[in-house]
């Protein structure tokens, strides 16, 4: 077990703010390289900023990518496997840009990725070598099959190649952005028989990778919606907590261990909403209870396309950080 004391940042603040900033959510889904990089290019990093400290966020955890392999970052490991032309990695490098404006302002920077492969991508997919994990992990190979090298598949639960490609790509951006990104919340991990082996690549390669570039990096591995706030590994260091509907109340800062947190979304589901969809002050108590005991919350909220919150949702950010100040 790591020392605790390295999520005392997010106890500390005790909220922020999550951002799905994604190709689909943003620009829909006919998305391509040319309009991405005008889209990254024209992100407020500094108008982002401001509101975050106007409405109290201790931090903003982002999305670096997901299911549609755009991504807001350079990753040379990513174009030099996957090789797609032109890339879909932004040349503007939109975590670096956010650490340089939230860090004067006080104002943590946590990121986003799945565990797998961009699963609408079927040329990452394959360069990754990357198959869903219900016919990898549960359709149990036979006695003696899966051992190291073996190719990708069913008869390979652990999909070593895909493993040790994808620790390379997030290896690369943990050092490039170094001490300026504080944790990690990797998404998807609903198969952890692949990462449950002595050998490498396995949860320690795995947290290896994403604290290359920060040893004090924090991580949390998202099982899917667990209102106990399942822990997957002694190598975690915060519950990642997805819920939708049902909200586990917060009575110490501790659970299973590691630092407790709950991730939910103001809009109708993440990264989408016109309006947020609580009608009395429910996330406002909810936060101030958490804040009390020690816990963090994170309230997923739609991103426009220059990256700034919609005046709906950033007024009810504002009455949250009030009540968690209160």
């Amino acid at each position: 077990m790591r020392d605790p004391s390295v999520t005392d940042f997010l106890s500390e603040a005790g909220w922020g703010v999550f951002l799905h900033y994604l190709a689909p959510v943003v620009g829909g889904d006919e998305m391509t390289p040319a309009q991405w990089q005008r889209l990254v290019a024209g992100v407020d990093v500094d108008g982002l900023a401001d509101q975050l400290v106007e409405c109290g966020a201790g931090y903003l955890c982002i999305t670096l990518g997901q299911n549609s392999g755009y991504y807001l970052s350079p990753n040379e490991t990513y174009d030099a496997v996957v090789g797609h032309r032109p890339s879909r990695c932004a040349e503007r490098d939109l975590v670096a840009d956010l650490r340089a404006a939230l860090a004067p302002r006080g104002t943590h920077l946590l990121v986003y990725l799945p565990s797998g492969a961009p699963d609408r991508d079927e040329r990452a997919m394959q360069a990754l070598g990357w198959r869903n994990g219900t016919q990898a992990i549960h359709q149990r190979p036979p006695r003696g099959a899966g051992e190291d090298g073996r190719p990708w598949g069913i008869d390979n639960p652990r999909l070593e190649g895909f493993q040790r490609k994808w620790e390379a790509v997030i290896a690369e951006w943990s050092q490039r952005w170094g001490e300026g990104v504080r944790g990690w919340w990797f998404d998807g991990c609903y198969f952890p028989e692949m990462y449950e082996h002595p050998l490498a690549p396995n949860w320690s390669s795995f947290c290896a990778a994403a604290r290359a570039g920060n040893p004090d990096a924090i991580v949390a591995f998202n099982p899917g919606v667990m209102v106990d706030l399942m822990v997957l590994t002694e190598q975690q260091d915060y519950a990642a907590g997805e819920i939708s509907d049902q909200f586990p109340p917060c009575t110490r800062r501790w659970i299973h261990g590691v630092q407790w947190h709950v991730l939910s979304y103001l809009g109708d589901t993440w990264g989408h909403g016109e309006a947020p969809r609580f009608a009395d002050d429910f996330p406002e108590r909810y936060t101030r209870q958490a804040v009390e005991k020690g816990g963090a919350v994170s309230w997923d909220v739609p991103p426009c396309p220059d990256g700034l919150i919609d005046n709906a949702f950033l007024d009810r950010l504002r009455s949250i950080g009030v009540a968690a100040r209160t």
